[in-house]
């Protein structure tokens, strides 16, 4: 699995109140990583679009739990259901 999808699958399996914390507080490095840009400290720009990044996948997740249309964990419940569900070797 990639890292992303790694990320992914922690957030997911995070609660609401934790997620907004985790938004907060990337907005928080976000805005720093700006200011230290500004002050030349900043050695890579990646970060800054990582952040971004980050930053959005948060806000996709909480959108789809407000539509309903995803739950807490419903992606590592599907993967469970899935390995469950391996077919029996014939003897």
């Amino acid at each position: 699995m990639s890292k992303v999808a790694t990320t992914l699958d922690e957030l997911r399996d995070q609660p609401d109140h934790e997620l907004r914390q985790a938004l907060a507080r990337t907005r928080d490095e976000l805005f720093r990583l700006h200011l230290a840009t500004h002050t030349n400290q900043v050695t890579s720009t990646a970060a800054l679009l990582g952040k971004r990044r980050e930053i959005a996948r948060i806000l996709t997740i909480l959108r789809a739990r407000e539509l309903g249309t995803e739950t807490q964990g419903q992606k590592t419940q599907a993967q469970r259901a899935k390995s469950s569900k391996t077919p029996q070797a014939k003897s």
